[in-house]
């Protein structure tokens, strides 16, 4: 009778256990849950401003335009490729594909690394041909744009920077973003020097 009793107290004790371990993984499954939506908007900001460089870039005839919007694509390749990270994480565990998933994403980061440099030989080869053969830029469209795409990157930054500072898929999709201001303050460069001296090969030039 004594045993009997004592069985049912310590099934309690290994419950509460359990239920300790529950709410640990509840507050990383939030936070898991926050990075994913911050890297969902900066990613859907990133993809729609994308198509606003190119039609800026068709419009303006800017290399640099191009150029970004390129850059911004891969962008958007690597933040929605952190999104799926996120998804797949939260799948049960897989003991007969330890890494499959892991594969799956260093398969997408190579093939999204593979168009990144066949974009950038594309705007090498295009700025040559420009330097050659000088393409009239409209300044003014050119600095439009580009004001809209350094605002856009700096506003998907602050998204990603107000996530959680471990969490290395977060902090990945955030340098990302950092190195694309750097493409908008370019084509900001090219435009301000364009308009000021009416010099075109500065437009292919901060291109590459």
């Amino acid at each position: 009778m004594s045993d009997h009793t004592h069985s049912p107290g310590h099934t309690h004790d290994h419950g509460h256990g359990h239920d300790h371990g529950h709410s640990h993984d509840h507050g990383a499954d939030m936070t898991s849950a926050d990075s994913r939506r911050r890297v969902a908007i900066a990613g859907l900001l990133t993809a729609a401003f994308m198509f606003a460089e190119v039609a800026g870039g068709l419009i303006s005839g800017s290399l640099a335009l191009l150029a970004d919007a390129a850059h911004m694509l891969t962008d958007a390749g690597s933040l929605a490729l952190a999104w799926v990270g996120y998804k797949l994480a939260e799948r049960p565990a897989d003991p007969q594909r330890t890494y499959g998933f892991a594969r799956m994403k260093i398969l997408a980061a190579f093939t999204n690394g593979i168009l990144l440099v066949l974009l950038s030989l594309w705007i090498v080869w295009e700025a040559i041909h420009r330097l050659l053969d000088p393409v009239e830029v409209m300044g003014n469209v050119l600095m439009i744009v580009a004001v809209g795409g350094l605002l856009v990157n700096i506003l998907a930054f602050a998204i990603l920077h107000g996530g959680s500072k471990e969490d290395l898929n977060l902090q990945g999709a955030l340098w990302h973003v950092a190195g694309d201001l750097l493409g908008s303050i370019a084509a900001i460069g090219a435009a301000i020097i364009i308009m000021t001296t009416g010099w075109m090969a500065a437009d292919p030039i901060l291109s590459v």
